[in-house]
């Protein structure tokens, strides 16, 4: 087992003293360079924050920041808005979000900062058992979006070998993990089935290569036991889950108890949301809020995420007492949807899917009929699967959900997130 690095075993004085530390000591340069954050210190009433003197009400007096800030920020001061500490010439990245929750936001790395993105990938790799021995493939893209950029960058830092698989059909994808000899995969918990399904297709048992290992984020699904259970079985390998986001950093990682994600407290300061009160804690149930300490040259100061989480404290059977978001990330807050008076997100509807290995590729609707919000679900399986899948569902989740089976290929194939989930008026 690879020993745990001092910040992975901080007391809760260490961790808040080390973070404060880390924060304080940046945000006089940041009131003074980055306009974005100087107007919102200035509207939150800091006129000097070398005045916030402790973690405990320094951090709390400090305001959150919302994507739609960030956004609204970028459409009045095109192309990347203000919240840019230091001239433009000196930004050497250049990533954009998915877009799926409004308008795409470009996100801009120094050297500083994206050398700090491949330092925070090496807890990652390390929690996973990857390394410098390794052959991790990327079945990526490598468009626009950051998704695997930065693991590839801290791959390379971690000198393992790294195999690219942009610009490559899916058959293709699978025959170069073969060829290669490939021991890590990383993609989406979608896509790994993808592979899967395309290799046996091809006649090939991707069980039976080389991978023993898979990390995988955009998507809750690898904290999922049903889906990372069908993942393992597919693929012949140990599967761990990462969060992440374009305007926040590699923020999570899941341990050897794979029971829920820690976050990495060395490099984010994680606080927990109540939506009802306005209150931000320590831990328990609510929206993830997040402030990177490295990522100076356009930093997240509080950041909103809109993830719907349960962190936990307390030391995990790992050894770390880094905080652990319990079940990985449940949902965006505004995905959660109420069916008859019932709150349900759309990866408790994954969990149990997932569960009946007939089932191929699903999609779930939330249609509006008579003015009742009804929950549709459409499945490639056999009929008598889509009995027992609404079953499970009605018993488990304790609301009716119309399950129609279709033919294996009728749905829709994703590579980077999928889009299972619609709202739709009938």
């Amino acid at each position: 087992m690879t020993p745990l690095e001092p910040f992975e075993t901080w007391t809760r004085e260490a961790r808040r003293q080390a973070q404060w530390r880390r924060l304080a000591g940046r945000l006089p340069a940041l009131q003074l360079n980055n306009a974005f954050y100087r107007r919102k210190l200035d509207v939150a009433g800091i006129a000097d924050t070398r005045d916030l003197s402790v973690m405990e009400d320094g951090l709390h007096l400090l305001p959150f920041t919302t994507k739609t800030e960030l956004s609204d920020d970028a459409a009045a001061h095109p192309p990347f808005g203000t919240n840019l500490t230091y001239p433009i010439e000196k930004y050497v990245r250049l990533h954009q979000t998915s877009g799926t929750t409004g308008r795409p936001l470009r996100i801009l790395d120094d050297a500083e900062s994206w050398e700090w993105w491949r330092e925070c990938w090496q807890p990652i790799y390390r929690a996973a058992g990857v390394s410098a021995a390794d052959r991790i493939f990327f079945a990526f893209s490598f468009g626009p979006f950051v998704g695997f950029w930065s693991a590839f960058a801290g791959a390379e830092r971690l000198g393992a070998m790294c195999l690219t698989g942009g610009a490559m059909t899916t058959t293709e994808r699978v025959a170069a993990i073969v060829a290669t000899e490939a021991t890590v995969l990383m993609c989406t918990p979608t896509y790994a089935l993808r592979l899967a399904e395309a290799a046996r297709e091809e006649g090939i048992d991707l069980a039976r290569s080389a991978l023993r290992v898979s990390i995988h984020a955009g998507e809750p699904g690898a904290s999922i036991p049903a889906t990372r259970d069908r993942i393992e079985k597919e693929l012949g390998v140990v599967t761990f889950d990462h969060t992440g986001a374009t305007e926040v950093g590699a923020y999570g990682f899941s341990c050897s108890a794979r029971d829920g994600v820690h976050i990495n407290e060395s490099e984010f300061i994680a606080e927990i949301l109540d939506t009802a009160t306005g209150e931000a804690r320590d831990e328990g149930e609510g929206e993830l809020v997040l402030t990177n300490l490295g990522r100076w040259g356009m930093p997240v100061i509080r950041y909103r995420t809109g993830d719907r989480v349960n962190a936990v404290r307390g030391a995990c059977s790992c050894g770390r007492t880094l905080v652990k978001l319990a079940g990985g990330i449940a949902g965006r807050v505004d995905d959660m949807v109420t069916v008859r008076g019932v709150n349900v997100f759309p990866s408790a509807i994954e969990a149990i899917v997932r569960r009946f290995d007939h089932v191929g590729e699903y999609r779930v609707a939330l249609a509006r009929v008579r003015e009742m919000d009804e929950l549709r679900c459409t499945i490639e399986a056999p009929a008598d699967v889509a009995e027992r899948v609404a079953g499970a569902i009605h018993s488990e989740l304790g609301i009716r959900c119309a399950v129609e089976a279709v033919a294996p290929g009728t749905l829709p194939r994703f590579e980077m997130k999928a889009k299972r989930f619609s709202k739709t008026n009938v």
